[in-house]
Formats: structure tokens, sequence, C-alpha cells
């Protein structure tokens, strides 16, 4: 019998982030105004994991919501794609969610690649670990962005069959609407007709819901913030104080946002080596590290039809106003 680990393809780095490019993105971002710090950057091996622990939290339902919604219509989901080939999660983090789809497949089914895209080489790991395990499953790792995953992949699926593409977590409301729109556009190039898109995303609910998902009692949303700037500090040579700069959660609801920043609490100086860069910070003067975006059903669908995309079904989580769209490309 094949070992397991022999069933895990790992891809070379296609766009993996090199200390050059992290530090001069730091150094553009943070001299824009207002202050910004891309929100990939959250996801480093302690990121992830903290990325994992708010997942757990009572006040954060988004992931409960979709793993329920992905166990009750997993086989709705994968008849929809038969003959299924391929699978593709771009943003795969612990690769639970997808596990549940795929353990809803018949016995005897066909082999199956699954492609697992992210950014983080410790969330790649422990997915692929999961997944490994499956009957007659193939697990290939992409270290790469969205983009370039897809680039990748799109060389290497079959010609025969169906791909189910994944992009779960509502991931896509960390896109502003034109970059959005934008990705959409390259997934439904990176598929062939008849191929499949799940999509997850969070709709519109009360704002105080919004801020105990954001902000936490425990403050483990305000340590995943935080962990950026260790990072900073660990790979580019910074020397943020920690202790001088909060966690701050807002709705913005003229944008249907919600928005994380970063909040010096003094007057300092900070100095970034590998950014070549130092700066003031005011008291009170924020970084924006990421924004999540919420939509409507409506305007969910009218999104994914403007990228090209064919509407297959919807399932709601009418409680915790989370949907899964499944479209057609």
């Amino acid at each position: 019998m094949t070992p397991a680990s022999a069933r895990v393809s790992v891809r070379p780095p296609a766009d993996q982030v090199s200390t050059q490019q992290f530090a001069e993105d730091v150094a553009f971002y943070l001299t824009q105004t207002p202050r910004q710090l891309p929100s990939r950057y959250l996801y480093d091996a302690l990121g992830s994991a903290l990325f994992e622990a708010i997942t757990r939290l009572p006040w954060y339902r988004v992931t409960r919501a979709e793993t329920g919604l992905l166990k009750t219509h997993a086989r709705a989901i994968l008849s929809a794609c038969a003959p299924l080939t391929d699978t593709v999660e771009l943003g795969a983090g612990s690769g639970e969610k997808l596990a549940r789809v795929l353990q809803a497949r018949d016995a005897g089914s066909a082999a199956l690649r699954v492609h697992l895209v992210d950014v983080s080489r410790s969330a790649l790991s422990a997915a692929a670990g999961l997944l490994v395990g499956l009957p007659a499953t193939q697990v290939i790792t992409h270290e790469a962005t969205y983009e370039a995953g897809l680039a990748e992949f799109s060389r290497t699926q079959s010609e025969t069959g169906h791909t189910l593409l994944l992009f779960l977590g509502s991931n896509m409301g960390n896109f502003d609407p034109p970059k959005a729109n934008e990705l959409l556009c390259q997934i439904r190039a990176a598929l062939q007709p008849g191929d499949l898109f799940l999509l997850g995303a969070d709709l519109i609910k009360p704002e105080r819901e919004l801020m105990l998902a954001y902000d936490d009692p425990l403050g483990v949303t305000a340590a995943f913030n935080r962990n950026l700037l260790v990072r900073i500090n660990r790979e580019l040579g910074a020397d943020f104080d920690l202790d001088s700069f909060q966690h701050r959660a807002l709705w913005n609801a003229t944008e249907s946002r919600m928005e994380s920043y970063l909040v010096s609490t003094r007057t300092q100086r900070v100095r970034i080596a590998e950014s070549r860069l130092e700066l003031t910070l005011h008291d009170g003067e924020t970084i924006w590290t990421e924004s999540s975006y919420k939509y409507s059903l409506e305007g969910l669908f009218g999104s994914l039809q403007a990228a090209g995309f064919a509407r297959r079904q919807a399932w709601i989580d009418e409680d915790a106003q989370f949907a899964l769209t499944l479209v057609q490309r």
C-alpha cells in the first residue's frame, strides 16, 4: 500500500513573498494616507494559529455557520459537479471545511486531485495532513497568492471531468469591490465551461454582532492584529513597542465593511531597518490593517453574474446570516 505521505505533492512557491517584497510593501503602505498594512501579512505561522482560534470563539459565527451548511449540503454540491476530477480551495486554512465536503463522496469514487492555495506554509501543512487521509485523493499544495495559485492550477488541471473551486470563510470580503470583481474574473478564467465555484460570504447583520466578532471580549482578535507588528519586528528589524498599540474595530455602514486598525497610544518614533523607513506616529494615529466587506444576497449574485457565472443554488444560515452560493462557469 502506498503510504499516505506519498500522495502529497508540494509545488514550489509560485509567488512566495520575499523579505525584500515584504519590506517594500511595508514602506509603501505605511507612508500612505491613511497609514495601512496589507492584510495578507497577518498570516504568518502565529497569525494563522490565532485566526484558527478566532474561528472557535462564540462571537465569531462565520465558521460554524459555514461548516454546518457544508455538512448539510455536501452531497448536493458534489452531485452538481459530477464527474469531479479536481478541487481547488483558495485560502485553505486548516482544511476542515473542505474535508466536510469531500467526506460525502461515494465509496469507490474516481481519483481526485485536491489543490490547496495559501500564503501560509503552516496552514498548508495542516490542511494537507488532514486531507491526505481521504480515499483516492492526491493533495497538491501551492504556497502562493490567490492569483498565482490560480494561474498555476490552470496550467495543470485535468482535461476531463469537472473542477469545483471553493473560496470560503468570507475571504472575498477582504477585497474592496473593484479588487473582488477582478478576482472573480480571474477565478472564472481559471475554470473550464461546466466547472463549479462555491463561495462563502458573510451577510450584513446588526452592528452589535459584528463588533463582538471583530473585537472579542477575550482579546484574541486584538492579539491577531497586533501580531502583525510582531512579524515586522522579527522579519524586518523594526522596533514597534507592542504595549503602545491597541486594536480597534469599526463598522462602516456606508461601505458595508468592518475595519480593523492598530492605534498608537502615544507619540512615538518607529524605525524599520529592512524597509529603510523611520516614521513618527502620533497619539491616536491609526494603521489600517484589514477590511471585511459584508453582503446582501442579491448584491452577491449580481457580482457573480457580472463576472460571467451562472446561478445554480444558494444555502443560507438565517440565524447567523451567512450564505453559500454555488455558481457555474
